[in-house]
């Protein structure tokens, strides 16, 4: 009786030494990978045969062992596949065989686990893996892949555990795409705000673009987004006053005249020196509005929005009356908090070559 032909040992099926498969760059190979280290169709389909040394993961990416896929693995296997040249520029682009992945990067709750988020499963216990491709690609989601096209230019990825992540604003868009539950949603963007992963300015531009904000799920999470941002915000505002030893000032006031109107809040006050420090927290603008931002016309924007004009017309009238009043940003104080304890100290030193402001009333805000 006839007998299938013998499964080739791994080391038969490569003309070179396999010392380098134990990476899971290695363990992880596409069909053209395959091929540029020698190994045949042929072969691989012997491989892959029942109770071979591999298996078939994905269309056109093998799992060079017979055990189940690692999370790494079942990611690594995602970018290889989303990754593929189409197959019309296959033959004429050999040096992507071993790219591997393209243009492809991980988003929506994979890309979370890798940018470190705790509150999403860990790569082995997600039941897919969002990967994000140019809308061009003409490529289906299959088996644990889901494929996400872009609507416009993809984003700059960054480089976390060897492969190619979208940013956290993406990944966080693309992850609450796919939810339905508020608290869920509401538990990802909080903590992309108080683990310090993101603004709040930023996580809202990419729910607009996505065009989630009006989803139920979404409309109370990012306002829960944007008191987390505030009160993040507070604290490294406090963190800056007494690490940088500023002095102490008086906390979230409210300004007036003496037997006048309401000049506003402030999140600090040096009443001595008046100089005030304010916090913009403001929810960021959307649709036409950010168009205007970004198309150059900057004052056009600011004027429709009703938050910017208010907060613009109250530190004049605070200006006219002698405060110095001191703009500062969530952004900043995170990424630069050295500098903007300077730029308060100089406008705390400033004070004495000022003429003297206008004597105000403060009260708790």
């Amino acid at each position: 009786m006839t007998q299938n032909t013998p499964l080739s040992p791994l080391s038969a099926c490569f003309p070179r030494p396999l010392h380098h498969l134990q990476d899971v760059t290695h363990r992880v190979l596409s069909a053209a990978q395959l091929r540029a280290r020698g190994v045949s169709a042929a072969q691989t389909s012997a491989q892959c045969l029942p109770g071979g040394p591999w298996q078939h993961l994905l269309p056109g990416v093998y799992l060079l062992h017979p055990g189940p896929p690692s999370g790494q693995e079942r990611l690594h296997g995602a970018l290889l596949y989303a990754g593929r040249p189409p197959v019309s520029s296959r033959r004429t682009a050999p040096e992507a065989a071993d790219a591997g992945f393209g243009e492809a990067m991980v988003t929506g709750q994979a890309a979370l686990a890798l940018h470190g988020f705790a509150t999403v499963p860990d790569l082995g216990a997600l039941h897919r893996v969002d990967v994000l491709v140019p809308r061009t690609r003409r490529l289906r989601s299959t088996r644990y892949v889901e494929v996400v096209r872009a609507t416009a230019a993809l984003p700059v990825p960054v480089r976390l555990a060897g492969v190619p992540v979208a940013p956290v604003e993406r990944a966080l868009a693309d992850a609450v795409a796919g939810l339905g539950d508020a608290e869920d949603v509401s538990r990802l963007l909080t903590e992309a705000v108080r683990a310090g992963h993101s603004e709040p300015a930023a996580v809202v531009r990419e729910l607009s673009a996505a065009k989630l904000l009006g989803r139920p799920a979404v409309v109370g999470a990012v306002e829960a987004l944007l008191a987390a941002g505030r009160a993040v915000a507070e604290e490294r505002l406090y963190a800056m006053v007494r690490e940088h030893g500023l002095p102490e000032p008086l906390w979230n006031v409210e300004l007036r005249l003496p037997g006048g109107p309401e000049l506003g809040g402030v999140d600090a006050y040096w009443p001595d020196l008046a100089v005030a420090v304010e916090l913009d927290t403001r929810a960021p603008r959307s649709g036409a509005q950010e168009e205007g931002r970004r198309g150059g016309n900057r004052g056009a924007g600011r004027a429709e929005d009703p938050q910017w004009s208010a907060y613009a017309a109250r530190r004049d009238r605070l200006e006219r009356l002698g405060v110095t009043v001191v703009h500062l940003t969530p952004r900043k104080l995170r990424e630069a908090m050295d500098q903007q304890a300077t730029v308060v100290r100089t406008a705390l030193m400033a004070a004495d070559d000022r003429e003297p402001a206008a004597y105000l009333v403060v009260l708790p805000r």
